[in-house]
């Protein structure tokens, strides 16, 4: 039995993820219209079903100190929303489009609770044409120059400088885990491969000096 969790903001929403997610293999444990709201215990919870991307933030906030469990986000998406997805969720994840059928939204959250990624057909194939089609010293000029926050940039002077996330989270007196979510978002808006490839992208940039 697959225990799924819903984050929807209406209770229109939260009830038609009910209806879809209540099933012989599912069942839905709880829910919340915020994230910031959630306090059920994640061990008890296979899978998060986000109904607004715009909750990640606050779901990553309510949750630094344990990992979460596995994702599904009802989304458009876009290359640094699969980053987030990444860097919060050490098991499966999935997004699908807001009008998903009841077959795609149950199948996204059968494969994220196996450990696997789902994604629409149209983002994989626009993902796999980036990759075959742009090279990686381009990757600058293809991106969005997309501004660090405070705390990104904090954290990419601190890998600059060769610590790892552990030494980073003692640092900056936060957990790993939110290190990680930020390490992630620093990727996404820099286009970097690696930790070694944004600190040179945030130094041609001006964000960092070594």
């Amino acid at each position: 039995m697959i225990r799924v969790f819903v984050v929807a903001p209406t209770p229109m929403m939260r009830v038609g993820l009910r209806t879809i997610f209540t099933t012989e293999e599912m069942q839905v444990v709880g829910e919340v219209a915020m994230a910031a709201e959630l306090t059920t215990a994640l061990p008890g919870i296979d899978v998060i079903v986000v109904a607004e991307e715009e909750s990640l933030e606050g779901l990553q906030r309510a949750v630094t100190e344990r990992g979460l469990p596995a994702l599904v986000v009802l989304s458009n998406s876009n290359n640094r929303l699969l980053s987030m997805l990444n860097a919060l969720s050490p098991h499966g994840w999935g997004v699908v489009p807001p009008d998903a059928s009841m077959a795609q939204l149950q199948a996204a959250v059968t494969a994220a609770a196996q450990g696997l990624i789902a994604l629409p057909t149209t983002l994989a194939d626009q993902l796999l044409e980036q990759h075959a089609t742009i090279e990686i010293s381009d990757i600058d000029n293809a991106l969005p120059d997309e501004a660090l926050t405070t705390r990104e940039r904090e954290i990419l002077e601190l890998v600059s400088r060769g610590l790892p996330n552990k030494l980073i989270a003692r640092r900056l007196q936060i957990s790993e885990h939110t290190v990680k979510f930020h390490v992630s978002s620093i990727y996404g808006k820099l286009g970097a491969t690696s930790r070694t490839d944004a600190v040179s992208r945030g130094v041609r940039r001006g964000l960092i000096t070594l």
